[in-house]
């Protein structure tokens, strides 16, 4: 797994630390998500531990239980509905009941795992960043500042949130301790004019990538969608190709309530990217896997913590390693 700190050799893999944290183990087991079921036969989703079930045969008992951990753990009805079918008919003629589990998952999941690349001909790169508030996307802003820095690439922000109080400060902060230029006017200003005033001074200075800020917004509130499209179409003008990243941030606790979300940004200005955070504060997992059943754009990135370097590409392997609680291979220390 990539990791945008330059010392990242040294730091744990982010799957890694969840396996532990959410392991069947008194000191790993924080809030009871992962713990296994009274009753049930070793089995627990939603990254916490599915169990060994290479041995188990998949009679009606056990698809049942799977049925209400997979709910549990937010993957939705629609999905759930689709993984049941296909282990059905998968599981008599696979070597256990996990492996033909890992197969579905695998299908659904990696498809939408695509590394977000910065075309380096288009000056600046304009990334939309949207969301609903409290979803960790200035925060975002932050981590990705860092990220495309440690590439070699030079950043610019744009405080295109003029409406909460504190949002520039917020932004400038990270500006500041990334060392990247913020573009931002005053309080009330049209949001859709300040990021065309950044796209044109990140021209003019030949910087790399704009990170575009945007003021929070449900998904349900017309108006401020129309003013998103209105940013969009104003971005269009400087470059028919711009924005050229438009992503969605979204709080992975929010279960199914992000999966709304997504589809309704999408309908508004057709994503091209998605970004998962919290997934390190109790999240379950499931979320991301219906996600990817029902919406065909890239997971770019998922947010692991606080710290400016707590944001990875997400790699689908380890994902599921850690849904099912198995070894992961794939994650890097």
């Amino acid at each position: 797994m990539t990791s945008t700190d330059e010392n990242s050799g040294k730091r744990e893999g982010f799957f890694s630390r969840l396996k532990k944290r959410f392991s069947n183990t008194p000191e790993g087991n924080t809030d009871g998500s992962a713990a296994t079921a009274p009753g049930s036969r070793g089995l627990s989703l939603g990254l916490g531990s599915l169990g060994w079930l290479s041995d188990t045969v998949l009679d009606e008992e056990l698809a049942e239980e799977l049925e209400d951990q997979l709910l549990v753990a937010d993957v939705g009805v629609e999905t759930t509905g689709k993984i049941l079918a296909e282990l059905k008919k998968r599981a008599p003629k696979s070597e256990s009941v996990v492996s033909a589990l890992r197969s579905i998952l695998n299908e659904i999941v990696s498809p939408r795992a695509v590394p977000l690349i910065v075309d380096q001909n288009a000056k600046p790169y304009v990334i939309l960043m949207v969301g609903v508030n409290g979803s960790g996307k200035t925060t975002t802003i932050g981590k990705l500042a860092r990220h495309f820095k440690s590439q070699g690439l030079s950043v610019m922000l744009a405080a295109g949130d003029t409406f909460r109080a504190a949002a520039v400060e917020q932004l400038q902060a990270w500006g500041d301790r990334n060392d990247v230029p913020v573009i931002a006017q005053g309080p009330g200003a049209d949001p859709a004019a300040v990021i065309f005033d950044a796209i044109e001074a990140a021209r003019s200075r030949n910087i790399d990538v704009l990170l575009a800020d945007t003021a929070g917004r449900l998904q349900n509130q017309e108006g401020l969608m129309r003013e998103l499209q209105k940013i969009v179409r104003v971005a269009g003008k400087t470059d028919s190709a711009s924005p050229h990243e438009k992503m969605l941030v979204l709080d992975s606790s929010l279960g199914q309530n992000a999966l709304a979300q997504a589809l309704q940004f999408h309908d508004a200005i057709e994503l091209t990217g998605i970004t998962m955070t919290k997934l390190d504060g109790g999240a379950k997992g499931g979320t991301l896997v219906a996600l990817a059943n029902r919406l065909d754009v890239p997971f770019r990135f998922i947010g692991t913590g606080e710290q400016a370097d707590h944001l990875e590409t997400f790699d689908p392997e380890g994902f599921i390693d850690t849904l099912l609680a198995t070894e992961n291979t794939t994650d890097s220390n």
